[in-house]
């Protein structure tokens, strides 16, 4: 068990911002790996002979300077160096996690038919009402829920999408499986808004957290559209890396 830690009350320093500067302490020295929880609350307030609200703010403002990270229905985690995640005309989810000695995987989380509107016609240049199948994923790296991706293809071109990526988790597999052995992105446009209820759900972070948006269009190597996607990141564990040539 932990002993309790004793803090100096007298010297003129915030009781929080002593507990705060005693985890990151803990946190640096190695105490608590990178990427373990942090115990719960109430077991640091008994620790430090505080109220949890004491303990809240300090967790609170180490969150704020990204040592902690707070994943929403699971706990408070020491935070892992943001994800480098390259922009440009290859991007793979797989690859670039793999690349960085992290474990990627993607899950289904949902999937439709659906006609295509106007904004999707555009984007994939086809006509209006064409069957799209919207495809919902969640990708992961070291078990850490990074991107919720809505994506757009077309059902004629790739019918047993939603069972092929469901087996594999790669959107590549996936298309691959329907005859379309590599792609490329033709463009992203990467904006920022604040999480939703379903996606906060999904990356485990608070409502009101900011998420990257990145909307892109994947070409087939002939040039023609074959996805149109419009993922949502986890703006504190994600750091996008846009290519010079770009």
């Amino acid at each position: 068990m932990t002993k309790n830690t004793i803090l100096d009350r007298s010297a003129g320093i915030a009781v929080w911002r002593q507990i705060m500067e005693t985890l990151k302490a803990e946190i640096v020295s190695g105490r608590f790996e990178e990427g373990s929880r942090l115990p719960p609350e109430s077991e640091l307030a008994t620790r430090f002979g505080v109220n949890r609200h004491t303990v809240r703010r300090a967790i609170a403002a180490l969150t704020a300077e990204g040592v902690l990270r707070a994943d929403q229905g699971r706990g408070t985690f020491v935070a892992s160096a943001p994800l480098s995640y390259p922009i440009g005309p290859r991007t793979r989810f797989s690859e670039i996690v793999s690349g960085q000695d992290r474990s990627p995987s993607g899950r289904l989380i949902g999937s439709a038919l659906e006609e295509a509107d106007a904004l999707l016609a555009q984007q994939l240049e086809l006509p209006l009402g064409t069957m799209l199948i919207r495809l919902e994923t969640l990708r992961v790296a070291d078990g850490i829920p990074m991107i919720v991706g809505t994506g757009w293809f077309e059902q004629s071109r790739v019918p047993n999408f939603v069972a092929d990526y469901a087996e594999s988790g790669s959107i590549t597999k996936a298309l691959q499986k329907a005859g379309i052995d590599d792609y490329r992105r033709k463009e992203s446009r990467i904006t920022a808004e604040l999480v939703d209820a379903r996606d906060a759900q999904q990356l485990g972070i608070p409502l009101g957290q900011p998420v990257m948006v990145v909307e892109s269009v994947n070409l087939d190597m002939s040039g023609r559209p074959i996805q149109y996607t419009r993922a949502r990141a986890a703006a504190d564990r994600i750091q996008l890396v846009v290519n010079g040539e770009i």
